[in-house]
C-alpha cells in the first residue's frame, strides 16, 4: 500500500460508524430475560457499560455472572443482535465523511469488537469496504478488551504511523486501545456510553461524526 503519511483513522464499528443502539438494548435486556433481570433504558445503558462486559453485568447483578451466566447471557444476546441488526443502518453522515476522507487520499481502517466472520459482510453490504485499507473483527472470546487487538490491528498496516493516527469510538475503551499503541482517540456520544463517562476518559468527546473527523485532523496534525 506504499506509505501513508497523513493522518490514519481506525474506526470503530458498533455504536460508531453503525448506529445499532437499539439493536443493542434490546438485546441487552434479552439477555437479562434470561436471569430474572429487570430491562434497563438506554440512558441507565449509558451510565453503567463498561469492559470487559462481565463488569457490566457485575454493575447492575451486584456480582459477577457465574461462568454458566456468562455464557447463557451472551449467547442470548447475539442471538437477538443477529436478528435485529438488519433494521439498522449507517450514522448518520458517515457515508459521505468516509468518502470525503478517502478521497483526500488519507488511510482508514476498521477494527471492531464485533466477530470477523459477521462484520466483514456487514461492512461489505454498506458498499463502504473501498474506503478502508483494513477490515478487522474480534477474534476468540467476546467481552475483552480492545487493547491487544488494537496492537495487531496497526501492526498490520503497513507505513501507518501510531503518532498519526485517531481512533474513533464510541466506548472509554477505544480510548484505553488507543493509548495502549500511542495513538489518539476521539470519543463520539451516539453510541455506548453517555458523555460523563466518555469526558472522564480525559479525550475530546464529540456529538456528531463530522465534529470526530475535525478533530481527528487536528488532534492528527498535532
Amino acid at each position: 500500500m506504499g506509505m501513508h503519511r497523513d493522518a490514519h483513522i481506525v474506526w470503530d464499528w458498533n455504536g460508531t460508524l453503525f448506529h445499532d443502539v437499539d439493536a443493542v438494548i434490546g438485546a441487552t435486556n434479552a439477555a437479562f430475560a434470561e436471569l430474572g433481570l429487570e430491562p434497563i433504558t438506554l440512558q441507565r445503558y449509558r451510565e453503567l457499560y463498561c469492559v470487559p462486559v462481565p463488569k457490566f453485568y457485575e454493575r447492575l447483578m451486584g456480582r459477577l455472572p457465574s461462568g454458566a451466566e456468562w455464557e447463557l447471557m451472551d449467547a442470548t444476546f447475539h442471538r437477538y443482535y443477529t436478528e435485529h441488526r438488519v433494521r439498522c443502518g449507517l450514522a448518520e453522515g458517515a457515508m459521505e465523511l468516509l468518502a470525503g476522507w478517502a478521497s483526500a487520499g488519507r488511510s482508514q481502517s476498521i477494527l471492531s469488537m464485533y466477530g470477523h466472520e459477521d462484520l466483514i459482510p456487514l461492512v461489505r453490504g454498506f458498499g463502504i469496504e473501498a474506503h478502508f485499507i483494513r477490515v478487522d473483527g474480534r477474534t476468540g472470546p467476546s467481552g475483552g478488551s480492545k487493547a491487544e487487538h488494537m496492537v495487531r490491528h496497526l501492526g498490520a498496516l503497513t507505513g501507518v504511523d501510531p503518532a498519526r493516527t485517531v481512533v474513533i469510538g464510541d466506548a472509554a475503551d477505544d480510548a484505553l486501545a488507543a493509548r495502549h499503541v500511542g495513538a489518539k482517540a476521539v470519543l463520539y456520544t451516539g453510541g455506548s456510553h453517555g458523555r460523563a463517562s466518555l469526558e472522564a476518559v480525559g479525550v475530546p468527546v464529540v456529538d456528531t461524526l463530522q465534529e470526530a473527523v475535525t478533530e481527528a485532523e487536528r488532534l492528527a496534525a498535532a
